[in-house]
């Protein structure tokens, strides 16, 4: 059992979010709103792996780094944290870029 690849993303989640806090992106400038969006986004892209898996186009490949703690089969603990990651992630980039495309429309 290991955790670094959960620790990688871990870390990756908390340098996002301390983006996220010092600009005032997301989570910081609306928590209630930050969280249904993060828990809608994560519901969908949970429903498309759960539904991959079913197919059979996902399988869980087993890794030195990874827990080995499954969710469900095929679905590691570290896929849901990943997913909860993509989406801050995602929302951090699109209202931080739609930010400076504000202010860069201001100024002209």
């Amino acid at each position: 059992m290991s955790v670094v690849y959960l620790a990688v993303l871990l870390v990756s989640a908390v340098c996002v979010l301390a983006v996220d806090r010092r600009f005032r992106l997301f989570c910081w400038h609306s928590p209630a709103r930050a969280a249904v969006v993060l828990a809608l986004g994560t519901a969908f892209f949970l429903a498309w792996d759960l539904t991959g898996i079913a197919l059979g186009v996902f399988l869980h490949g087993t890794g030195p780094y990874q827990t080995g703690v499954m969710l469900a089969p095929e679905l590691p603990l570290e896929e849901l944290v990943f997913l909860l990651f993509l989406c801050e992630l995602t929302m951090v980039l699109a209202l931080g870029a739609q930010r400076l495309l504000t202010r860069t429309e201001r100024v002209r």
